[in-house]
């Protein structure tokens, strides 16, 4: 392993000027964010500057992204909210030890996968299962946080016990929190819906409405803050604020790992380093794309999981590769991650400096924050897509999104898990399959269904759109007999192979078996286009030795062939 990353030893000296000032820009626009997200996920506010600075650096150093930024994010944060909220007490000292062994069990899982060069891990769930999982997550935030908008005392598991308890305290809201929390809330929507275009009608610049969309949030904190502070709200009205932070900083603690933590942290966090896998990763190849640039994935792996070790004992919070946070990070003008490096030096003075300064933050202004950009992330056009592409993938992002809902994260995303194999195994056990024919003076073979093709009288050309094995053979012997029934007379049966890249052991005795009867029948079965690597097996196989056809190199060789030995007239035309 180099000691210093591959983009500094090359590193180009014109960038310097816009990385660190993309560092110092991210560096404040993230604060409140920070502070979100530490708070979403059950641990002091001051946990997300942490969380902000040492995973940050290590990730600048071992990950491979030029631009992603990492810290702390919506998924992990309510992912870690999620499980430990049944195990112990937010705000407690077995709490915080919890989230650090969570940490450190995900980022230990992610490190050993990126060193063992598993980045194809990546692609094990689906664009519709990720997307919702995402949209199901986003609404257990949006639930996790009315207690704060509406400053009432919930304490529930589920999503549903939640909700019960805020409705059933609905005469004890607090009429100053509601209303900070609303007008908070409709600042932030309206700035991050309606504000850019505003300001592009009226003639600023696009850069300049971007930014202004980007400091929008830290302004709306600013402002609330100021009202809470001139009016005393939290020392008069109830209004909840952040309140005394200790004074604590960086830190640096060992995390207690018992043989009862690794058993309950177990499946959760292996559910958290596959959703931070998928979601780093794929952001990181998007925006690699998107420069023209490339990414190892084992690498973004490594620099992920040693980012999350290191977060277990800095500040026990996990982070992950944030979708706003990037945002904001290639917004600002970020080329490299020396962007990254400067925005967490900046947040380590912050921290180091004291963070009196957000005592009288009021919390309702952070959950509203929570809930817009939960609201965000919610892609009913991924929905609407995945529906009116395929029912099976629109049927996988639904299910998948009600599994969070009614399960939990952990079983939402097995439901996701299921729903796509099980998608993916009924696509196979039940494989298209079309009856060809030639197009006239050409060499291409169409379905006769959609095209006007010639056809051979007594032959029958059929194309299996599918690797062949024991779950869709069924469906194969049953389409023969059904053509062969339409088709009497059929002399010969030709297989085409240019779709098959795989025939396992029990489709290989099937195709003999099918190969024997069609002889007891006077029909020879004959194999076209048959692919190198299927060959290789079947030239080994009983199959091969007893076909009672020929294998031809292409379709219109077999189609000349058995035209040669046709009588006149020796073509019909299929319309």
């Amino acid at each position: 392993m180099n000691l210093v990353p591959v983009w500094l030893t090359a590193y180009p000296r014109h960038h310097a000027f816009t990385d660190v000032l993309a560092g110092v820009v991210v560096a404040i626009l993230v604060i409140p964010q920070s502070l979100a997200y530490a708070l979403l996920a059950g641990l002091p506010p001051q946990v997300g500057l942490v969380a902000s600075v040492l995973p940050v650096l290590v990730y600048a150093w071992l990950g491979s992204s030029m631009t992603q930024a990492v810290g702390p994010v919506a998924i992990t944060a309510i992912m870690t909210a999620s499980v430990l909220a049944p195990l112990a007490q937010a705000g407690t000292a077995q709490y915080a030890a919890l989230a650090a062994a969570m940490a450190l069990m995900s980022g230990g899982l992610m490190l050993a996968s990126g060193l063992l060069r598993l980045g194809f891990l990546a692609q094990l769930l689906s664009r519709p299962v990720v997307s919702g999982f995402i949209a199901g997550s986003a609404l257990l935030i949006v639930v996790s946080q009315l207690k704060f908008l509406l400053g009432v005392q919930v304490s529930a598991r589920t999503v549903w016990e939640q909700l019960v308890a805020v409705v059933n305290q609905a005469a004890s809201v607090n009429p100053y929190t509601f209303t900070l929390a609303g007008v908070s809330f409709m600042a932030l929507f309206a700035a991050r819906k309606w504000l850019a275009p505003l300001l592009l009608r009226v003639g600023v610049a696009k850069h300049v409405a971007d930014a202004m969309v980007r400091v929008a949030p830290l302004l709306v904190l600013a402002v609330a803050t100021f009202v809470v502070v001139i009016l005393g709200l939290d020392r008069g009205q109830g209004v909840a604020v952040v309140g005394s932070l200790g004074g604590q900083a960086l830190w640096w603690e060992p995390v207690s790992m018992t043989t009862d933590t690794l058993a309950l942290l177990a499946m959760p966090a292996l559910t958290l380093a596959l959703i931070n896998t998928v979601q780093g990763i794929s952001m990181a190849q998007a925006l690699a794309a998107r420069r023209h640039e490339r990414v190892d994935a084992s690498q973004e792996l490594v620099g992920l999981g040693a980012a999350n070790i290191v977060a277990a004992f800095s500040s026990g919070m996990p982070v992950g590769g944030g979708m706003s946070r990037t945002a904001v990070n290639t917004a600002a003008g970020a080329q490299t991650p020396l962007a990254s490096v400067v925005c967490a030096l900046v947040l380590a003075v912050a921290a180091f400096l004291g963070t009196h300064w957000l005592e009288r933050v009021p919390l309702a202004t952070l959950a509203a924050s929570i809930v817009v950009a939960a609201i965000s992330m919610i892609d009913w056009a991924a929905l609407r897509q995945a529906w009116a592409y395929d029912r099976a993938d629109g049927a996988a992002w639904l299910g998948t999104a009600a599994g969070v809902l009614v399960l939990g994260l952990q079983w939402g995303i097995a439901v996701g898990i299921v729903l796509s194999l099980a998608t993916l195994l009924l696509r196979a056990s039940a494989p298209h399959i079309a009856v060809v024919g030639r197009i006239a003076g050409t060499e291409h073979f169409r379905n006769v269904e959609r095209h006007g093709v010639q056809t051979l009288p007594g032959v029958l050309f059929l194309r299996i759109d599918e690797s062949l094995f024991f779950g869709n053979l069924s469906a194969v012997e049953e389409r023969l007999a059904t053509e062969l029934a339409t088709h009497t007379g059929t002399r010969d049966v030709v297989l085409i192979m240019s779709a098959v890249n795989r025939v396992d052991a029990t489709a290989m005795e099937v195709l003999a078996d099918i190969n024997r009867d069609l002889s007891t029948r006077g029909i020879r079965l004959h194999l076209a286009e048959v692919k190198g690597p299927v060959q290789d097996r079947l030239e080994k196989s009983p199959l091969w030795k007893s076909l009672t056809g020929s294998v031809f190199l292409s379709v219109n060789a077999a189609f000349e062939a058995l035209q040669a030995k046709q009588p006149e007239p020796d073509a019909a035309w299929v319309v």
